[in-house]
């Protein structure tokens, strides 16, 4: 039987979907097209409303398949598609590895899981990507006043250091040397646990074989002195993204985010003196964002080094508290607000690139596209290389390249 796998949503899935495609056995082929497939697996995303309604528009444009459905959609509206007979399947985050024996089965199946679940399946391939994600938790203790993933995940629980390291090495067996930490809240790694982001990563650093290390979002309260200890090794990537969602003090507190302004401000700070690029996210146009509000968040937001973001304009999730919140944002003011943040970051991206043209840029190769091949530095800007050379999935330290405001660009 063919299968496809489509990932919606974040990089913890994109993990989650490798696992799957790990446990589908010799019976199974998988496919680079939902046409050519008999089964197309769905791994969901809940962040917004309007990611529940692509994962259902995309049952509906490819209804005459079987379909299997898990991911996060499957506590918001997995009961209710299995029960209108869209789906074929149910499958639990937590039961990747029945997934083969629930596929040769005739009968459709709703399997849960609990959200105390872990992941126990060590993977040591990754079937499209130059770098390897590891997923290092699960789960949210945090209760953002906008966010349903800590119903649709649960609250954090970490893998043991010694999994992890187990699974790394199993990677660097199979030539891959760049590593990107996720999971749901990579900053809560080890409460569970007695350990910590930052002693995980003192025992990362030390493989033979490992060249790079990139970590998913960490929030501004879960660093510490524990994690300036280690943050200047060689092999950490020269970016941190660490998720402010506003820099209004007022706005912050609607949002029931644990960090503060002015103390974020202090963090960046120090951070960019050390030579770290900086990314956070931004939640444009939550329900009471007044002017006065959003004018002050904009004084403060050009105060911050940051040099990459991904903000996005407010989504009600049904099941939040903010989704009962009055004071609605009009749509174009929304969307101006957002351009000015972004206009600013691409000002800022610019300007540090430049005031670092003197650094050799580390690079993995991942990706060509028409003449260029594409790849990403140690602080996580893009450069296009022109080659003659096959360089894909090599590492190129390029030391003469033209910085240009929309990226860099090389001959090599």
């Amino acid at each position: 039987m063919k299968v496809f796998i489509k990932t919606f949503g974040c990089r913890t899935n994109i993990y989650d979907s490798e696992l799957i495609r790990s446990n589908l056995d010799d019976s199974f082929k998988i496919v680079n097209s939902e046409k050519d497939a008999d089964i197309i697996i769905i791994n969901s995303c809940s962040v917004t409303n309007s990611a529940d309604s692509g994962a259902r528009n995309y049952i509906n444009k490819f209804g005459d398949k079987k379909i299997i459905f898990t991911g996060c959609g499957i506590k918001l509206q997995g009961e209710k598609l299995f029960n209108q007979n869209k789906i074929f399947g149910v499958l639990g985050m937590g039961e990747k590895n029945k997934i083969s024996d629930l596929l040769k089965k005739d009968e459709r199946f709703f399997i849960d899981s609990n959200k105390n679940f872990i992941d126990n399946q060590a993977l040591d391939s990754f079937n499209t990507h130059t770098k390897a994600f590891i997923k290092i938790q699960e789960g949210c203790n945090f209760n953002c006043s906008y966010c349903i993933i800590p119903f649709t995940r649960g609250k954090s629980r970490s893998s043991s250091e010694e999994f992890l390291i187990d699974e790394i090495k199993r990677l660097i067996d199979k030539n891959f040397s760049e590593f990107v930490l996720t999971g749901t809240n990579i900053g809560s790694y080890g409460v569970d646990t007695n350990s910590s982001l930052a002693k995980l990563l003192k025992k990362i650093v030390n493989l033979d074989g490992v060249k790079r290390i990139r970590l998913g979002s960490i929030e501004p309260s879960q660093i510490d002195d524990e994690f300036f200890e280690i943050i200047n090794n060689k092999k950490i990537e020269r970016h941190l993204h660490i998720a402010l969602q506003h820099t209004s003090k007022k706005m912050l507190k609607i949002m029931k985010r644990r960090n503060e302004a002015l103390k974020d401000l202090e963090l960046f700070l120090r951070l960019s003196e050390l030579g770290f690029f900086l990314g956070t996210d931004f939640i444009v146009a939550h329900p009471g964002e007044s002017e006065e509000i959003f004018e002050e968040a904009l004084i403060n937001f050009k105060k911050f080094p940051i040099t990459h973001l991904h903000a996005f304009i407010y989504s009600p999730r049904s099941g939040t508290p903010s989704a009962l919140m009055k004071n609605s944002i009009n749509g174009k003011v929304a969307k101006e607000r957002l351009k000015i943040l972004k206009n600013i970051t691409n000002l800022k991206n610019y300007e540090f690139r430049k005031k670092n043209k003197d650094e050799i840029l580390k690079v993995l190769i991942e990706s060509k596209t028409r003449e260029f091949y594409e790849g990403y530095d140690q602080f996580f800007n893009k450069i296009l290389v022109k080659s003659d050379k096959n360089i894909e999935k090599k590492w190129l330290e390029i030391k003469d390249y033209e910085i240009k405001f929309e990226t860099n660009f090389c001959k090599f």
